[in-house]
């Protein structure tokens, strides 16, 4: 396949046309997920409701961050970098408050009696799908922050971290939770390898963030469905999910 000449306009104007294109995609893939649940909740009354107020921050939150990330890839595609840069740091923040309020809220689904609403897995051993993709995330997000100077780097590792984090909107999708694990992984990874076609269209090669980032992500989905089920998570969720009180 032809690469995109580096530092060209067109590789610019493409580039910035994928991105968008990837958030755009990105947001649509929530907002169906989580529609009944949160975002057209009135419209679906009958729809389960959490009794728990963590769970609608943790929602305001997620659809925070993909509404900045949309907005961030909107500002780089229009040049305005500077802007970019000065909402930056709420990004941060909100990424913070993400990893804490994502942590808790499957503890506290672990442990409520009714488990984590349609799935049929026993809560605790699904536990390891949630937290694993805060301990996916985090590190991601970490990674583009570290590497803000460097554009393709930054993009690529903060994109990475919100793939990691939308399985939870696939898993909503209609039927999809029947299909278990293995299948709303996989739609997961259709972003990965559209990533990794992009980047053989335009460096003719994998960049590191995305060979490196993409392994770690579909590395982290079998090792959560490797040890979910042992006696050794197991004990760790009790005592996890033990700590609430």
């Amino acid at each position: 396949m032809d690469t995109v000449t580096v530092g060209s306009p067109n590789r610019a104007s493409s580039e910035r046309r994928f991105f968008t294109g990837m958030a755009i995609a990105l947001m649509a893939t929530v907002i169906l997920g989580f529609a009944r649940s949160f975002f057209l909740r009135p419209l679906f009354p009958d729809w389960p409701s959490p009794p728990e107020t963590i769970f609608y921050l943790h929602g305001a939150l997620f659809a925070a961050w993909i509404a900045l990330f949309a907005a961030q890839a909107s500002l780089i595609a229009g040049g305005q970098t500077d802007l970019h840069r000065r909402i930056g740091p709420y990004g941060a923040v909100l990424a913070m408050a993400m990893l804490v309020l994502g942590t808790l809220g499957a503890l506290v689904a672990a442990r409520r009696p009714t488990g984590f609403f349609g799935v049929p897995i026993p809560p605790l051993q699904f536990l390891a799908i949630p937290l694993f993709d805060m301990l996916v995330f985090a590190p991601f997000v970490c990674l583009g922050i570290a590497r803000r100077r460097d554009p393709q780097a930054h993009k690529r590792w903060m994109l990475l971290a919100t793939i990691s984090v939308v399985t939870a909107a696939i898993a909503r999708w209609p039927g999809m939770l029947a299909l278990g694990p293995l299948a709303f992984f996989g739609v997961t990874d259709l972003f990965v390898v559209a990533l990794a076609a992009w980047d053989w269209r335009s460096l003719g090669r994998l960049h590191p963030a995305t060979l490196w980032g993409g392994l770690f992500l579909i590395v982290s989905q079998v090792v959560r469905l490797v040890v979910s089920g042992t006696e050794a998570w197991l004990a760790f969720a009790r005592w996890a999910t033990g700590l609430l009180g």
